[in-house]
């Protein structure tokens, strides 16, 4: 048994207008990429961390061809909530889109074998800048697919994020061997900034963390890597080579 990890799938079969094309010519048939890598890769048995922006639908029932795909692919799959997720509610309504393969990570945690999942989307964290190793220019066509949040003050999701990432790291077995903690955004800066995101980590003894958000990373560049006793993975797909997701264990 393995864990794999992979980030921002962005599928759209249910909203077939949110064509990914127009970020660049790596995501021409990107869904076929992943398919393959992913067959050709993961077992039944493995286990497959989805770090959000998993679907471009608003609405749980334009989601639901998005997981079809999902389910077919090998290995069960924990998935928490991306900032593009607008058709992720309340776990109640969504029960009838989530097949057996798939759990939501939502203020809980999960055991699997010996490892301990944890985790929540988080926000954009004050005083973190990515500038220096995203290509902007390119982001630019982002707002041709973005929806807002709902939220305008940045501050009050971000105090919200903490606080529902440390109710799910407190959930985790505290036998665990192994502690794998999820987010959407990235928790530490890219030259190991700390923030109350990496504390809390740390305080809950978490060794590896998964996460994506971050699209159109320069050429050439390897982001993140260990700090503090921590494995911080970027696993957004356009950032893992050839769309195939990491193996993490």
């Amino acid at each position: 048994m393995a864990v794999w990890a992979i980030a921002d799938l962005h599928l759209s079969f249910g909203v077939p207008n949110k064509n990914m094309d127009v970020f660049g010519p790596q995501w021409i048939d990107y869904t076929k990429k992943i398919e393959n890598q992913w067959k050709s890769n993961i077992a039944p048995s493995d286990l497959v961390l989805i770090s959000g922006d998993i679907s471009w639908a608003k609405y749980p029932e334009d989601a639901a061809p998005d997981f079809q795909w999902i389910d077919q692919l090998p290995g069960t799959k924990i998935l928490i909530k991306g900032n593009h997720d607008f058709w992720w509610g309340s776990l109640k309504k969504l029960k009838p889109i989530i097949p057996k393969s798939c759990l939501l990570l939502q203020n809980n945690s999960y055991q699997w074998d010996d490892i301990a999942i944890a985790g929540a989307r988080l926000w954009d964290i004050p005083d973190l800048s990515f500038a220096d190793v995203i290509d902007y220019k390119k982001n630019d066509v982002v707002k041709q697919l973005t929806e807002k949040d709902d939220t305008t003050d940045s501050e009050i999701i971000y105090k919200r994020e903490l606080g529902r990432l440390e109710a799910s790291l407190k959930a985790m077995n505290s036998n665990a061997k192994i502690r794998i903690a999820m987010t959407h955004y990235p928790p530490i800066g890219v030259d190991f900034t700390e923030t109350e995101a990496s504390r809390l980590l740390e305080k809950y003894q978490v060794n590896h963390c998964i996460f994506g958000h971050l699209h159109n990373v320069k050429p050439n560049l390897e982001l993140f890597g260990v700090h503090n006793g921590i494995h911080y993975h970027l696993t957004a797909c356009d950032y893992l080579k050839d769309f195939k997701p990491k193996k993490i264990i």
